[in-house]
């Protein structure tokens, strides 16, 4: 029995000096001294020892196993060491190689020229105001001074949710429900995305961004509104930028005025940017119909006041000289990182 056990500890720490994976180590456990393992056989054959002789021999298995297992726990630390050196080895960083590129995000041309116009008006002493983009009938059409039969509520123009709720086809909505509050005087403007059932083009897109402005109080005159959008685009496009307003007609305003302003590509002398006429069309404006005013209980017989409306798309692409609204809306990192 001594030489049957020496037998098995040496066959034993063997194989296990000779595996070389934690897995090969595992079967060796499993075959000594596991269950149906070989120390756990010889244990079994203890019934055949005589009586006198069982202390002797079990002590022998006991100091078997110990080896087996003191053994086992020797090679399983050398072995995980091995594998930690080699998957170190593996993983070394090499401080000479270039570093890898943090990308970091852009904001968006949209949101840089947005956050131009608010800080100019803004520094006017005008408030930013927002409102809900699914908007009643009555606040998108009627409260602006744009009756049931107007042309710009035919379905072609407007999506319409039912026959009472639209998705917004301007920001002027907010204009209404702020003059409906009765907290006067009113300078504000209202920036946010519309909606309308156009075709997307270089131009034109179903969702874009608005910019509204109103101005309401005693004594307003349209010399404040020139005066006012005048600094505007200067501040925006630069000191040298000179304006000029064309009759235009507008159902919320009266009278109703387009601005354009000198090309800042060229001056003013025309290039390709301006068409050769040294002037872009900029934005819509006017003073507010008094039919508008009194619908949102304000006397239009105290109080006066003026109103524009600003593409923020517009005025993107201007700033940065974009000639496709589309590149605007396709999340192409290659153009967003220009800006």
């Amino acid at each position: 029995m001594k030489e049957k056990l020496q037998a098995i500890r040496e066959e034993a720490i063997r194989k296990m000096e000779e595996s070389d994976a934690l897995d090969k180590l595992n079967d060796i456990r499993v075959a000594y001294l596991g269950k149906k393992g070989k120390l756990t056989e010889v244990m079994k054959g203890m019934k055949d020892v005589a009586a006198e002789e069982r202390p002797k021999v079990g002590q022998l298995v006991n100091d078997t196993r110990k080896a087996i297992e003191e053994k086992l726990d020797e090679v399983k630390r050398e072995l995980a060491e091995a594998a930690r050196e080699a998957k170190m080895k593996e993983e070394v960083i090499d401080v000479t190689l270039p570093a890898k590129k943090n990308n970091v995000g852009h904001r968006h041309p949209n949101t840089i020229a947005l956050e131009d116009v608010e800080n100019i008006f803004v520094g006017m002493g005008y408030e930013v105001v927002e409102g809900p983009e699914i908007e009643y009938d009555y606040y998108n059409f009627e409260a602006l001074n744009i009756p049931a039969n107007h042309p710009a509520k035919d379905e072609q123009d407007t999506f319409y949710i039912n026959d009472k709720i639209v998705l917004r086809t301007q920001t002027s909505p907010v204009q209404a429900r702020e003059m409906e509050k009765g907290k006067l005087p009113i300078r504000m403007i209202a920036p946010g995305r519309v909606f309308r059932a156009d075709e997307v083009d270089a131009t034109h897109s179903p969702s874009f961004h608005q910019i509204e402005g109103l101005v309401v109080d005693k004594n307003i005159t349209f010399a404040d509104l020139k005066g006012t959008l005048a600094e505007f685009a200067k501040e925006m496009f630069g000191e040298d930028t000179k304006v000029k307003f064309r009759p235009h007609h507008f159902p919320f305003t009266e009278p109703s005025a387009e601005m354009d302003m000198t090309c800042f590509k060229c001056g003013g002398k025309g290039c390709r940017m301006c068409k050769g006429s040294g002037w872009i069309e900029i934005l819509g404006c006017g003073m507010v119909h008094p039919k508008v005013l009194k619908m949102s209980g304000i006397d239009p017989e105290e109080y006066t006041g003026f109103a524009f409306g600003i593409g923020l798309e517009r005025i993107t692409l201007l700033k940065y000289e974009i000639d496709d609204m589309r590149l605007l809306y396709e999340n192409d990192t290659r153009f967003l990182k220009q800006f």
